[in-house]
């Protein structure tokens, strides 16, 4: 089962990684262009916006997994042991809810801007939007996949998760 979330947690990476790269090759390319044709890319600006989205989606629950969202961790570690893991599981399960429900709502509007079309690439919006239900569905995974160790330490720093 690591093995499984290391390739995981890898894949999910590197697609975060090559979407940067992406970026960077399009806003630079656009640049130059600019500067040395005076010309620039019509659709290098909806690339690039697309691109982060999909990548603010797909990102997050990788910073999830680090504990790297915004949190208030006092009130937990006010808390004396039983509570500090009954607050956890209410954190959990409230977590895994809104997640789910992002998911049926960025479904839902996915849906609705099927039709929609992106000014100079004519991508469907559909598409853009679908990033939305997708980054939630891997903030499950990766919630489902730490909730373990989150119920044991909260998002303390850990030896293992300092190695990686």
């Amino acid at each position: 089962m690591r093995r499984i979330e290391r390739y995981f947690i890898l894949l999910n990476g590197t697609v975060v990684i090559a979407g940067l790269a992406l970026m960077a090759v399009v806003v630079g390319w656009n640049v130059a262009a600019r500067y040395f044709w005076a010309h620039s890319l019509p659709w290098a600006d909806e690339v690039a916006r697309y691109t982060m989205i999909w990548l603010t989606f797909l990102g997050s629950g990788l910073a999830l997994r680090e504990g790297a969202h915004v949190a208030i961790s006092n009130a937990q570690e006010a808390l004396p042991g039983p509570a500090q893991y009954a607050l956890r599981w209410g954190i959990l399960l409230l977590l895994f809810g809104f997640f789910a429900f992002m998911v049926w709502v960025g479904i839902d509007y996915m849906n609705r801007m099927a039709i929609q079309k992106s000014a100079a690439l004519r991508l469907p919006m559909k598409w853009v939007y679908a990033a939305m239900p997708a980054g939630f569905a891997l903030m499950i995974l990766h919630l489902a996949l730490i909730a373990p160790r989150y119920l044991q330490a909260g998002f303390a720093v850990t030896d293992e998760a300092a190695r990686g």
